[in-house]
């Protein structure tokens, strides 16, 4: 609790205290009046200068008016008839425990996105003459060395230059397993470094690196509202005013009618008393307090799981969502070469790994590299020599004295080398050591470990159809497709293209339904902003697609879409279920009211305990993402992969 909210407390406990020990003493009327006044001012006060404040500045119609007229109103029909004052007061007193309970509630909620705002930096660590300087990270150029010792915070996004150690992701991705870094690695702003010294070349600037860009999401997201929250607003400023107007016309009408069209006595005095009960009852506190509450926790909720939903409205929409179309390349699979498999080696395939590994070792070429990391260990160079490097077709080298050439068919076909095709998908490196064939190695793009299990967990969240798009081969495209059971794939297609497919998707599905683009490129910024919620990967996506998207996934993890589509389909039941709950007995109770059936204590329930009610249900939003999954940990030393050449796009 904050200060102002252990104030509320207090003020609430000794105003229940000063309620329940008037009520046992007895004493003469006017001194009664005097006593019960005392409790009324300490719980009520603020309240009063609300509804004096809203008047003076012409804006008096909202719940601290209604309350204000509400009790003023039983205080002096409690005078006026040397009545019970508790009524009066208990209503105030149970109204100031609802907002206790309200500001409790947001404060929780706030906290959720406290939580990761904890990721901003407070300083950069430069190397200057031998000592570190800490700057202020905005201070920091492009390309500047930084140094980011044990237990603190990576203040900007770059590539580690010396240094290994372990990360702590879980502010930015939900994830609690760490993650090893080591040089190369591309390292993102907002991790904690646990172990080792780390040497990080900046690549961007702090205004543009990834912790600024989540931080900026978060602040703005309370902006974009909701339809549901757009209702609410537009229903208050209509409600209130009609409702005064309505308690006005129940203690005025009625009894003038049976003063002179009934010709019986007015009773003003039971009129007015239920045109002020109408008035609690119909404080709209519950719709106002809980619907975007309700949001704003299934935000904080999401952001904890490692979710960054740019604003209500994309909430309300992600619900909706029955078509999701994929990006391949970084979105559904890693973005980066590996060895797939050895196929009719004549030798040893470690053998035929060690050969390829040194024979293409001068070369920095993705797929180079990538034979080399399958190989593992330490390459003596000088085993290798005579190294020959056709452009479009291989390399050729000696190798332990023997002639060892590792390239495409072209090469082989260019050395008189009979080649044998392979049946798998990827890049192909045929082998040929002193003039025969040797095998071939298969490198291709890697499905992250999560695809599959993710098209399944949106079959099971009610999307109806799974889309992929891809520049790349048909022959890859439907590879992949097959293999992580998507209903349909479009290959070979430019960006033009991709926004042309979801064009042509979103003239085809039922106008309720909802089409979702996921992707991490450059190229994949016009698609989606032409969907109608846009996912960007946000661990080692572009700028461009982060800054396109409605959603961002922290951790890459596609398997988080699904539970981004079940935290905002809960986040919506709640509040219709808030809306409906709250209209239903605000109805019931106000026709009770106005016939006389409901008295000041089914008011205060109706008022006070609906919002309550409401309240503890919209909290539950903040628990929605916290399911146990079983997520696994995603490959960082691949991440200095991502920008190289590749056949795949």
């Amino acid at each position: 609790m904050n200060k102002k909210q252990k104030k509320m407390l207090f003020r609430i406990i000794i105003s229940a205290i000063m309620l329940i020990a008037f009520y046992f003493i007895p004493a003469h009327a006017a001194v009664r009046a005097v006593m019960y006044l005392v409790p009324y001012l300490i719980i009520g006060y603020d309240i009063l200068i609300k509804a004096f404040k809203g008047i003076k500045n012409r804006q008096p119609f909202d719940e601290s008016l209604l309350m204000a007229i509400a009790t003023i109103g039983a205080i002096a029909l409690a005078v006026y008839e040397n009545g019970d004052y508790l009524e009066a007061i208990a209503v105030m007193l149970f109204y100031q425990i609802g907002e206790w309970f309200q500001s409790y509630a947001v404060g929780k909620s706030r906290r959720n996105i406290s939580d990761l705002m904890d990721i901003r930096p407070d300083y950069a660590n430069i190397d200057r003459n031998g000592k570190l300087e800490q700057v202020d990270p905005d201070e920091v150029e492009l390309g500047t060395i930084i140094v980011v010792r044990p237990g603190e915070k990576v203040p900007i996004d770059g590539i580690i230059v010396s240094g290994n150690s372990t990360l702590n992701t879980s502010a930015l991705t939900g994830e609690s397993l760490p993650r090893e870094a080591a040089v190369g690695n591309e390292i993102i702003s907002g991790c904690i470094n646990m172990t080792g010294v780390l040497k990080i070349k900046t690549t961007k600037e702090f205004g543009e690196s990834t912790v600024s860009k989540i931080l900026d999401l978060v602040e703005n997201a309370s902006s974009r509202k909701s339809k549901s929250e757009d209702f609410i607003t537009r229903f208050a400023r209509i409600y209130t005013p009609a409702v005064v107007y309505s308690a006005i016309a129940l203690a005025v009408l009625p009894p003038l009618v049976r003063m002179f069209g009934m010709g019986m006595a007015a009773e003003w005095g039971t009129w007015m008393y239920r045109a002020l009960t109408f008035l609690v009852i119909s404080c709209p506190c519950a719709l106002v307090i809980s619907i975007p509450l309700s949001f704003f926790a299934g935000i904080g909720g999401a952001s904890k799981a490692g979710i960054l939903v740019k604003g209500s409205n994309y909430l309300e929409i992600l619900s909706k969502t029955k078509y999701v179309v994929f990006d391949k390349t970084g979105t559904l699979t890693q973005g980066v070469f590996e060895v797939n498999g050895i196929h009719h080696n004549i030798i040893e395939e470690k053998k035929l790994l060690e050969y390829a590994a040194l024979t293409e070792s001068a070369s920095s070429h993705p797929i180079s590299r990538s034979i080399q990391k399958a190989y593992g260990k330490e390459l003596d160079v000088s085993r290798v020599s005579d190294i020959q490097e056709i452009s479009g077709n291989g390399i050729i080298a000696k190798v332990d004295g023997m002639e060892v050439a590792a390239g495409n068919s072209k090469l082989m076909k260019k050395l008189g080398i009979r080649c044998k095709e392979c049946h798998k998908v990827g890049t192909i490196i045929h082998m040929a050591i002193d003039g025969e064939y040797a095998g071939h190695i298969v490198i291709s793009d890697v499905e992250k470990a999560h695809s599959k299990q993710a098209i399944q967990e949106l079959k099971r969240a009610g999307v109806k159809k799974t889309v992929m798009l891809t520049g790349d081969a048909k022959k890859v495209a439907d590879q992949v497709a097959g293999s992580l059971g998507l209903d349909e794939v479009y290959s070979e297609l430019l960006p033009a293209g991709k926004v042309e497919q979801v064009e042509k998707l979103l003239s085809e599905k039922p106008e309720k339904a909802k089409l979702a683009f996921v992707g991490d490129g450059i190229n994949d910024a016009p698609v989606l902003s032409r969907a109608d919620i846009g996912i960007a990967m946000g661990a080692m996506g572009s700028d461009a697609a982060i800054e396109a998207a409605d959603i961002v996934l922290m951790d890459d993890d596609p398997v988080k879409i699904s539970k981004a589509i079940k935290i905002s389909k809960k986040c919506l039941t709640i509040v219709y279920e808030n809306i409906w709950f709250a209209i239903g007995i605000k109805l019931i109770c106000l026709v009770l009211g106005a016939v006389g059936i409901a008295n000041m204590w089914l008011a205060i329930f109706a008022d006070v305990g609906v919002m309550i009610l409401a309240v503890l249900n919209a909290i539950r939003c903040l628990f929605v993402g916290k399911e146990k999954e079983e997520i696994g940990k995603t490959d960082l030393e691949s991440s200095a992969d991502k920008d190289a050449e590749t056949v795949f796009m």
